[in-house]
């Protein structure tokens, strides 16, 4: 913690009332950036645009930063496979190719706040399906380390306790409609206030910016015609849409030291409060078919499923004074196929009136409370809410866990044909966007419905999805300036919203959002005028890049390694990506054939491919060697003149002199900038190398210097 966070004043993961902006009745503001929304992605891109220099308001339902984190009580991150990965031969470890720099050090810090038993832990929560857990309190106090010093020079503005309740508009004649500002109401002293912004960040949890603004959106699950995703029915279904759940912190306590949470109103007589719906037991399956009961307390029984502090350093044992989250969707049972814990499935909150909305969050708020009071009445009783860690009087959470928001109609919409693996057969990647502005993986689409009928649901390699990649397109509104989508309100489709909505995928969302802001701030270019620019794409992707942050999946290439910026943003735009589609791998130090070479060549240039009927050289044939089309092609532009006796020796590796030779045919101008740090002597090319020589003479072309 620097000498400036310690200035600002913060108790139990909330900063002091002085700390906050608080506008007065009638007040207009006027900021640089204003971010809207208390998601985990309203943080993160408020972070982003706080290291980029830039002054921020960031206005937020509650006192409490971080979204799914902290008011949302689950800071037990959805993580990917390959984020759990530690390091192999072949790989490095997940937390240094799967998320940027930033991320890995809000871990880091939350690790150094809740050591296990004295000492660091990689999960000191130790849940098992939670690869990395620990106490909201201790998430919130993290993430407000990150804003401390913004706070303490004023470069950030944080308005607590104020919600939405008008976007203004501007439509000038002859051009795009353009946001220019939010009405608030402030939810405690009842009055509005204005600030108005140059750019405007659309990071709520549900999406109210687009209803309020009547700007393009979706809501629930759409139609084949409006998304062309093949698995859809033919007509829309907006009231399909995930459930909520609101989740409830609970500790272990010592035999008979439980405090009873208390029955909400209707139980057992209301339909989303049914008893029969509840479950304290787990049941899995073994591999010879027979059922597996795993208590309450067990080793992976529901407490330990989520568990976010503990006693001891075994990861398995479950002791007294251990604090779980509850968060249990749905539980299979041999005489029970189907129980909801406390998953709220009854309504829904976006596309309905605030009223109804306000309906639907007191009821699964009583779910909750209801579920865990029919844990502590069935054989669970030694259970004590822990409000003092949610902020709440009885261990629930501030707000509910939202999977699902209205969602912007983007440039680009994110579909289940770019992610699944149905559509990407022996690949290890789902679809490789060339805007990319971060990437992400959950290995299924995770998709919790509610009881509206009609939801589409994928099976097999439908619901498996392959690490993907974030287009920038999919933040800018396909029609309306001033707005950059972010969250969960992105140009995704219902269903792929399932695999982007998890923490880390958030959080890298919130960081594009940032870059993306600062870029239109910088430049004075709308959002849509930079991602339809090839070379502000290329401009945005290596500053991001620089700053630790991934765009493209590599397990090999770290965000600290010195050629980081340009392997991913020379893979992002297709030139020089994998050698082989069925791994993650990039193999930095490996050697690249001639062949290679000459492939990216032409990808960097863009040359039209050309098919002689006779080829120039012996050894590459047509219909024998992959890259005719690409040698031929170089070779009708005199850039390549082969090793002599009419041969390319196309699959034998090639020297840096070489290179040099063909740099200096190709792209005269650039020939002797792109070597500057890497020799032209006869040493045989490494991947890396190449990447880094073909980034300078991509950014030549693009006179992006």
């Amino acid at each position: 913690m620097t000498a400036a966070s310690a200035a600002v004043p913060q108790r139990n993961g909330i900063f002091a009332p002085t700390v906050f902006t608080q506008p007065q009745n009638g007040d207009v503001l006027t900021v640089p950036v204003l971010v809207v929304g208390g998601s985990t992605a309203a943080y993160t891109t408020t972070l982003t645009l706080l290291h980029l220099k830039f002054e921020v308001m960031l206005v937020q339902p509650e006192a409490v930063v971080g979204g799914q984190f902290t008011a949302q009580a689950l800071p037990a991150s959805d993580d990917g496979d390959l984020l759990k990965q530690g390091p192999t031969l072949a790989s490095i470890d997940g937390e240094q190719c799967a998320i940027s720099r930033w991320q890995r050090a809000f871990r880091q810090r939350q690790r150094q706040l809740q050591p296990v038993q004295g000492k660091l832990d990689a999960n000191p929560g130790g849940g098992w399906v939670s690869n990395f857990a620990v106490t909201p309190v201790v998430a919130a106090t993290a993430l407000n380390d990150g804003l401390a010093p913004f706070l303490s020079t004023g470069k950030l503005r944080l308005v607590a306790h104020a919600e939405p309740i008008q976007v203004l508009i501007d439509t000038p004649s002859g051009s795009r409609r353009r946001v220019t500002g939010v009405v608030f109401r402030d939810r405690k002293a009842r009055h509005a206030f204005t600030i108005k912004a140059q750019v405007i960040v659309e990071a709520t949890d549900l999406g109210d910016l687009l209803e309020l603004g009547d700007i393009e959106s979706r809501v629930g699950q759409e139609s084949r015609q409006q998304t062309g995703e093949e698995i859809l029915p033919t007509v829309p279904r907006p009231e399909c849409q995930q459930s909520i759940t609101f989740d409830v912190l609970v500790e272990h306590t010592a035999l008979g030291r439980g405090v009873p949470i208390g029955m909400p109103p209707g139980y057992g007589s209301k339909p989303w409060l049914d008893p029969h719906e509840f479950t304290g037991r787990f049941w899995t399956k073994t591999a010879q078919g027979a059922w597996q009961k795993w208590d309450f307390f067990s080793a992976f029984g529901i407490f330990r499923y989520r568990r976010l502090l503990r006693m001891k350093t075994a990861e398995k044992t479950v002791s007294p004074g251990d604090v779980a989250v509850i968060n249990w969707g749905t539980s299979q049972e041999p005489d029970r196929p189907f129980c909801c814990g406390n998953d709220y499935r009854p309504g829904r909150l976006v596309g309905v009136s605030r009223e109804e909305r306000a309906l639907h969050i007191q009821r699964a708020r009583d779910r909750a409370r209801g579920y865990i009071h029919f844990l502590q009445t069935h054989g669970v009783a030694d259970l004590k809410p822990r409000g003092d860690l949610t902020w709440t009087a009885d261990g629930i959470a501030l707000e509910p866990y939202i999977r699902e928001a209205r969602r912007g109609v983007a440039l680009t919409t994110i579909r289940h044909e770019d992610v699944a693996e149905r559509f990407f057969p022996n690949q290890a990647r789902a679809r490789c966007f060339d805007d990319s502005v971060g990437i992400g993986q959950y290995h299924y689409l995770d998709l919790h419905g509610n009881d509206a009928p009609g939801h589409v649901s994928p099976k097999g390699k439908d619901v498996v999805a392959l690490p993907f990649s974030l287009p920038l397109k999919a933040l800018v509104p396909i029609a309306t300036d001033g707005l950059i989508l972010s969250a969960k309100s992105i140009g995704t489709t219902h269903i792929t919203n399932a695999a982007y909505r998890m923490h880390p995928m958030e959080w890298a969302i919130g960081e594009a959002s940032g870059f993306l802001a600062a870029f239109t701030l910088w430049t004075g270019l709308a959002p849509r005028d930079i991602a339809q620019n090839e070379a502000q794409v290329r401009k945005l992707q290596g500053f991001m890049t620089r700053n630790g942050i991934p765009i493209f999946w590599f397990d090999d290439i770290s965000h600290d390694d010195p050629d980081f910026e340009p392997i991913q943003v020379m893979a992002a735009a297709g030139i020089i990506r994998s050698e082989n589609q069925k791994t993650l791998h990039f193999r930095p130090f490996a050697p690249v054939s001639r062949a290679v070479v000459a492939m990216a060549l032409v990808n960097l240039l863009k040359l039209e491919k050309q098919t002689p009927p006779i080829p120039t050289f012996v050894d590459v044939q047509p219909g024998r060697h992959w890259a005719y089309n690409t040698i031929e092609t170089l070779s009708a532009h005199g850039m390549v003149s082969g090793v002599g006796a009419n041969r390319f020796a196309p699959d034998q590796p090639m020297t840096r002199q070489q290179l040099s030779f063909l740099v200096r045919k190709a792209m005269p101008d650039s020939y002797e900038k792109a070597f500057v740090n890497t020799a032209k002597d006869a040493t045989t090319l490494k991947r890396r190398e190449l990447s880094r020589v073909f980034y300078v003479l991509l950014k030549h072309r693009l006179a992006i210097e």
